[in-house]
């Protein structure tokens, strides 16, 4: 997690530093209210799973791990005032399910995942080259196409969770900006294994770490 919040900086920065060489003679548009912002991003969802799989309601030693997914992702906002936005956060991440325990790592299901997330923002500095915010909302996780593996049945169920932001944007130049993004997205399924003979509660919780480029119309 540590790593990879580093690289994340560091993309965000040296992205920052070649763009903003590249329009320095554009002159700086601020936020302000009536603004659509795109922001491309590249992310990483980072899974914080770890739960018991159980037998009858019983431990039997293994938990659940799920893979990061470093994937592209579309933020859409709207500036309702100059600080105050809403976004909208679109993209698809596959994810590697096992079972983790002392002597056993099996691979049991591989899935992608739908998790849109709509946040209420406030941009504290939207007249600033440097213009923090943050942000609370919901999310819905849908998971499609999953393929068991090893002989085992894995179902996961979808469902609503909850969501915390945190970044900034710098402007580069014109409408162009850098952004750096952190969510905290808290969600819990149910995984029912092999019909029910095992099962567990997952708290998937991912951290949303992304960096890239925004443009405002």
């Amino acid at each position: 997690m540590t790593r990879t919040l580093a690289l994340a900086l560091f993309a965000a920065s040296a992205l920052a530093a070649s763009a903003t060489t590249a329009l320095a003679d554009d002159a700086f548009a601020p936020k302000q209210a009536g603004h659509i912002l795109l922001q491309m991003r590249v992310t990483d969802v980072a899974p914080d799973a770890g739960n018991a799989i159980t037998a009858a309601g019983a431990p039997t030693g293994l938990k659940a791990d799920v893979s990061d997914s470093y994937v592209p992702t579309l933020g859409i906002d709207y500036f309702f005032t100059d600080h105050i936005a809403a976004e909208l956060v679109l993209g698809t991440s596959y994810h590697k399910v096992k079972a983790d325990g002392p002597g056993t790592n099996v691979e049991v299901h591989d899935t992608w995942v739908v998790p849109p997330v709509l946040t209420l923002q406030y941009h504290f500095m939207p007249k600033a080259r440097f213009s923090p915010y943050l942000g609370a909302g919901v999310n819905y996780m849908l998971f499609y196409s999953g393929k068991d593996k090893n002989g085992f049945t894995v179902k996961l169920k979808d469902g609503a969770g909850a969501a915390l932001q945190a970044g900034f944007d710098y402007g580069l130049g014109g409408r162009w900006s850098a952004n750096f993004d952190v969510k905290k997205v808290y969600f819990n399924t149910k995984a029912t294994i092999n019909g029910g003979a095992l099962g567990s509660s997952v708290d998937l919780n991912p951290w949303v770490i992304s960096a890239g480029v925004g443009y405002r119309f």
